[in-house]
């Protein structure tokens, strides 16, 4: 039966699958994403459709890190390849969390994982200037050291370790766009554009070509949102509200942001760049385009944020 209900469209970060360091297993993953599912399908008991996005920067890094120990018995993992490793394996681990809780709910309900390639511009800036963290944190030392055996380029990341980086372009469009409307038009729980989709760029031919880089799942997630004229655009993070000077004595969190508040915030470097800024400008971008409301909170708040007791609100 084609689905009428609101659709609104989750972006999962990937750092939400890894609890704290002494839970990094597949294992451990898995649980993590039992616990988030639950929370979507409490969201579709009240009346939502959901298409769900996720990131994969700690995931996409064990990757290559495997490839790096192993590269004198077998060919390195070229990046959009890594990436198309995650859409299937963290899909994989959404879509089967997804079958047990609508069995244990008794709802007669399906989810699909598509692999999703989202097209990028060859000449795009970010390519020269790398800033997505990708993989674990690192002391410094061990940072600086595979950095100058690997070839890495490295930057500290909040405060919080050192970690890799890799280009980020910006994403222009989504080529699995009609796959994903139809499935979530037919009432499928869809699951795309995880680690905001593969990237690609068109030769001379037209052909798609794969890229060396990572794009940002908040910013392919809010395109994905604006495309398929989702209802609410929705981001989790590790933290309930959006923050002025966060973690300072002069923090103050905001209930809602207006699109034009929003932007002077982030133009004037409100926001870090390597955390919470692009979470920013993915509502920004998608109110621009015509998005009607956005809400950001962590996940165990969702609920509370849906009925406006929690989170920030954009629009």
């Amino acid at each position: 039966m084609p689905n009428c209900k609101p659709t609104a469209v989750v972006a999962i970060g990937g750092n939400s699958l890894i609890v704290d360091e002494f839970h990094q297993a597949i294992p451990d993953q898995y649980e993590a994403a039992v616990t988030t599912v639950k929370r979507m399908v409490d969201m579709m008991e009240v009346g939502w459709n959901i298409i769900m996005t996720h990131g994969s920067g700690p995931q996409v890094g064990y990757i290559l890190r495997r490839s790096e120990l192993a590269i004198d018995e077998v060919a390195p993992v070229p990046m959009d390849y890594a990436d198309a490793d995650i859409q299937g394996a963290v899909g994989y681990m959404f879509q089967r969390a997804f079958h047990n809780e609508f069995q244990k709910r008794g709802l007669n309900r399906k989810a699909i994982a598509i692999v999703s390639q989202v097209l990028v511009d060859i000449n795009d800036p970010a390519f020269k200037n790398p800033t997505k963290p990708i993989g674990p944190q690192l002391d410094e030392e061990t940072a600086k050291r595979r950095a100058a055996q690997l070839g890495w380029v490295v930057k500290e990341d909040t405060g919080r370790g050192w970690r890799r980086v890799v280009p980020s372009p910006a994403p222009l469009e989504i080529l699995e766009l009609e796959q994903i409307k139809f499935l979530s038009d037919e009432s499928f729980v869809v699951i795309a554009c995880g680690g905001g989709g593969i990237p690609v760029v068109e030769n001379e031919n037209n052909y798609l070509v794969g890229v060396e880089a990572v794009i940002d799942k908040d910013l392919a997630s809010g395109l994905l949102a604006n495309e398929i004229a989702a209802d609410l655009f929705v981001i989790t993070t590790g933290v309930d509200r959006v923050a002025l000077n966060f973690g300072t004595p002069k923090e103050i969190f905001l209930d809602n942001l207006g699109l034009e508040h929003a932007r002077e915030l982030y133009e004037t470097d409100h926001f870090d760049s390597g955390s919470m800024g692009p979470k920013i400008l993915a509502m920004i971008e998608f109110i621009e385009r015509g998005g009607p409301a956005g809400l950001i909170t962590n996940p165990e708040n969702l609920a509370k944020a849906l009925a406006g007791k929690a989170g920030t609100r954009f629009g």
